[in-house]
């Protein structure tokens, strides 16, 4: 289930960008006391009251003029208007209403979705009036917020929270395995798509960023259900590309978030790229299970030492995903195709496999005997039991006498122990140390 998005949107200069870091509690976008700073969208994630979203912050809208730049930052904040489940519309308290106001007013009702409208740089509660004359924007009760000093937030994301849509489980039966494809532009995504499906079902095309939208794709292999998604390539942020491409960059986002497996599609003509680590990153943060496919392998010039020397320096550059299967294809003629589904299953099935807490502590014990924890201002922390959360991916609470103690060494090390007990193929695991309670 992917979360609901929140796009900030408003005039240059009104303070979007210290709302967006007041809200996501950090400082992430730009902040600088001139307009035009933020040029496109940044995203991030808040959560208030229980509930999580996507928030992104927008360069300002203005209407009217020849500006390049100015229409390409309006297109941007106008994509994300589409995206957006709820608008926050942004409006200076200290200037009144504006003509550009009136008319990001008139672009917000006309898309009908709703907007929570913040009046900011209402420092001090004796200028709370001053949020009065925007009701004539015809948006709603204005909200008065300092984003610098953080007050009135509290009663804004109330507001907003309130207007996120209900949280919707998926039609999919809980057993279908959740696949993404994600990369960087024209690296094949769409053609393995074709490969695996069988049939002509997603559009191929040999130029970059054919593919716009996530789009789901239901298929049913050896008896198990699987939906496919083929996402827009993401490039690397700070390029000003064509507006639609960050939109899809979003798209993306939000299927890994639905993701069980994360296929991270390389070019093998290409090799390994900055952006490729961007990209695979996201899937290993978000917990999803992953396989590296490298593609379009028909295209490269090989001898008998060519697949190592690939798989060497792909382990160098993901050396965070050591635990990530390796397959080498071509979407194009077909070549190994055939072996993505299955090992897509494999991995789906480490990626929700549970261990018994007493095979776990006797796994832990055996590694606490093999290599005791090194000890730590003359004293050496002992583990005294663990027990497995959650799944997808697998988690574990390992409770230590002093969890600061634990090097992270030590940690690598029990990750290798579990890994060598009881596989998690393409999964990462997450293991948490705390403090045993006395009795």
């Amino acid at each position: 289930m992917s979360l609901p998005v929140v796009a900030i949107v408003g005039r240059p200069n009104v303070g979007k960008s210290t709302l967006f870091n007041r809200i996501a509690g950090e400082r992430i976008a730009i902040v600088e006391d001139q307009p035009g700073i933020t040029r496109d969208r940044i995203y991030s994630k808040g959560e208030w009251s229980g509930r999580s979203f996507h928030l992104i912050d927008t360069g300002g809208l203005e209407f009217g003029g020849d500006d390049e730049m100015v229409e390409y930052v309006r297109q941007q904040a106008e994509l994300a208007i589409e995206e957006a489940d709820v608008i926050l519309f942004v409006v200076d308290g200290r200037t009144g209403v504006t003509a550009t106001d009136e008319e990001v007013a008139r672009h917000l009702r006309r898309s009908r979705k709703p907007v929570v409208l913040a009046v900011n740089k209402l420092d001090h509660q004796n200028h709370h009036k001053h949020a009065y004359e925007f009701y004539q924007l015809g948006i709603g009760e204005p909200i008065p917020v300092s984003s610098l000093h953080g007050t009135g937030t509290g009663d804004l994301l109330d507001e907003v929270v309130q207007k996120l849509p209900d949280s919707t489980v998926e039609a999919y039966d809980p057993d279908t395995i959740r696949v993404s494809i994600i990369g960087r532009p024209n690296v094949g995504k769409s053609s393995l798509v074709n490969r695996i499906l069988g049939e002509e079902r997603v559009i191929v095309s040999p130029v970059a960023g054919t593919t716009r939208d996530a789009v789901d794709t239901p298929f049913t292999h050896e008896g198990q259900d699987y939906v496919i998604v083929d996402t827009a390539g993401m490039r690397k942020r700070g390029k000003v590309y064509e507006s639609t491409e960050k939109y899809s960059v979003l798209r993306a986002l939000k299927a890994i978030e639905r993701s069980d497996v994360v296929l991270v599609v390389l070019d093998a003509s290409q090799g390994v790229t900055e952006q490729d680590k961007r990209v695979a990153g996201i899937a290993h943060e978000g917990g999803r299970g992953a396989i590296f496919v490298v593609n379009k392998w028909d295209a490269v010039e090989k001898d008998h030492q060519t697949m190592q020397r690939f798989v060497r320096e792909i382990r160098d550059a993901f050396s965070f995903m050591d635990y990530a299967p390796i397959l080498f294809i071509s979407a194009k003629t077909g070549q190994r195709v055939s072996r993505v589904v299955p090992v897509v299953k494999e991995v789906a099935d480490q990626h929700s496999t549970r261990i018994s807490t007493s095979v776990l502590n006797q796994v832990l014990q055996d590694a606490a005997l093999s290599t005791p924890p090194p000890t730590v201002k003359g004293r050496r922390p002992k583990i005294q039991y663990g027990t497995q959360v959650s799944v997808k991916p697998p988690v574990f609470v390992l409770f230590v006498s002093d969890p600061d103690a634990i090097h992270f060494s030590y940690r690598r090390y029990l990750d290798n122990q579990l890994r060598e007990a009881f596989g998690f193929v393409g999964t990462p695991i997450r293991i948490l140390f705390r403090k045993k309670r006395r009795d």
